[in-house]
């Protein structure tokens, strides 16, 4: 039922503007109101705020029927719930209710800031720096590849508290867009995904409260890498959106095609490509949702399957845009049809989040 209730919403309401929202590479109002005006916007949050309180397979089915219609808007659903997590996770109770609340209600958006210039793979090589002073805390330092920056009204920032900790020295604070010093550089000019803006947060002698800090002093890194955990399969459950709207456009696509005198899906090449397109994405589907289930449970192996999916999911959606793109031949490559943009927006799947190569050190480390 949640399926199909995303999906005639994401059909109606989404799909018609996706390839504006491409072409003019600009924010999707029109998903966000109407993923909020459904209460689909930031289902993961718990009811006791306000909430739907989805749990992490209803999440996932959510962001995949928004990703089959349109990429970009899937990053809303998405990016709330990676925003909001270390509070979930780590925050106290007055966080909780402070900030999860807005959240719940469509009033705001929150966005995650780990990334640096020179702190990517190497996340704990980060230079924000966040110094105590009374009853604040002051944050200076730079995050590149902020996900709908500019847009979200919070931001979960990593920042070092102790720089002679390493990963250990690193604290994770909530950052609102009205605090003073915060700007935001120029949305960056990308491949796919161009309807989230990303774009570098910058904080400059940012002053915030002591009690915005999530968790302990020093376990923000913590924190960072067990949300990654948890929304890595996410960004798995975008994939499989991706993939899903290729597939099913060339499906359509090739039983309407004639050559040699009949549909190009009478062809046993085609047919094929068709059946592995399928298998390959109904693998990756089964995997996220049983990483899905273990992220609900918060089982010991997760760290491994939300790695797994991740990985898996989006080198699958990466392969079956691409032949979708191919078994539309030269209109594939066109912008007229819709496979070329999913081709694009597949793409991050395998960078961000961790790149894949990333993943399969993450899983070596955690095999079950």
């Amino acid at each position: 039922m949640l399926r199909e209730t995303v999906r005639a919403l994401a059909e109606a309401k989404i799909a018609p503007h996706a390839a504006a929202v491409d072409e003019e590479a600009r924010f999707p109002q029109e998903a966000l109101d109407a993923l909020t005006g459904a209460d689909l916007h930031a289902v993961h949050v718990p009811e006791e705020y306000g909430g739907a309180g989805a749990d992490a397979l209803a999440t996932v089915i959510v962001i995949e029927e928004v990703a089959r219609a349109c990429a970009s808007s899937s990053l809303i659903p998405a990016v709330n719930k990676l925003g909001s997590l270390p509070v979930i996770l780590s925050g106290s109770e007055d966080l909780k209710k402070k900030y999860l609340g807005p959240l719940a209600k469509g009033d705001a958006m929150f966005s995650y800031c780990l990334s640096e210039p020179d702190a990517g793979s190497d996340a704990a090589g980060m230079k924000t720096r966040a110094v105590r002073d009374g009853d604040s805390w002051v944050l200076n330092g730079v995050k590149r590849w902020i996900t709908n920056a500019g847009v979200s009204e919070y931001y979960t920032v990593m920042a070092v508290t102790d720089p002679t900790k390493r990963s250990k020295g690193i604290s994770a604070f909530v950052v609102e867009k009205s605090d003073e010093g915060v700007s935001f550089g120029a949305p960056e000019k990308k491949l796919g995904i161009k309807g989230s803006p990303t774009r570098e947060v910058y904080f400059d002698n940012v002053r915030i409260p002591a009690d915005r800090m999530i968790g302990e002093e020093g376990t923000g890194f913590a924190t960072a890498m067990k949300t990654l955990d948890h929304t890595r399969i996410t960004i798995a459950a975008q994939a499989l959106g991706i993939a899903q709207g290729a597939l099913d456009y060339a499906k359509g696509y090739v039983q309407e095609r004639k050559q040699f005198g009949k549909p190009i899906a009478d062809f046993q090449g085609v047919q094929f490509m068709l059946a592995d397109m399928a298998m390959k994405l109904e693998a990756a589907r089964q995997l996220t949702y049983s990483a899905a289930a273990k992220s609900e449970r918060v089982d010991g192996d997760l760290t491994f399957f939300g790695a797994a999916a991740k990985c898996f999911a989006s080198d699958v959606a990466m392969e079956v845009t691409t032949d979708a793109v191919q078994l539309l031949g030269g209109y594939g490559y066109t912008r007229d049809y819709p496979v070329e943009r999913m081709m694009r927006d597949a793409k991050i799947t395998q960078i961000y989040e961790g790149t894949n190569q990333v993943q399969r050190i993450v899983m070596a480390r955690n095999l079950p």
